[in-house]
């Protein structure tokens, strides 16, 4: 069974580009995270998440967090798909990432 399982499996190098914003963060008026997600979507990149966190704080020491009185939550965005494609939506974004921190790495895609 074991031996079935490994010839299932495949695998391919991909590039993980994820975002660091916050749910306040906007573009043009509108949710930066909708619109990085719309555009990603649009470039028919591969897969993009979006991952909201309790509480963080960046170099700034300034610490986001959810709570009830306004909406302040750190949120990741997470895009996997090939380097060059990658690049381009970068490029193609470009205008919507003055001042966002995001980091580009080499990973491994598995798929069963």
């Amino acid at each position: 069974m074991a031996a079935a399982l490994e010839r299932s499996i495949t695998s391919h190098p991909a590039t993980r580009l994820s975002i660091l914003l916050t749910i306040r963060d906007h573009a043009h008026h509108h949710s930066l995270m909708v619109k990085l997600v719309q555009r990603a979507r649009g470039a028919g990149l591969a897969g993009g998440t979006v991952f909201e966190a309790q509480q963080g704080y960046g170099a700034s020491g300034r610490l986001h967090r959810r709570h009830l009185i306004s909406e302040d939550a750190p949120v990741v965005i997470v895009i996997v798909d090939h380097p060059d494609r990658i690049g381009s939506f970068l490029d193609s974004v470009e205008d919507l990432l003055e001042g966002v921190v995001f980091m580009i790495d080499d990973v491994e895609v598995i798929e069963v």
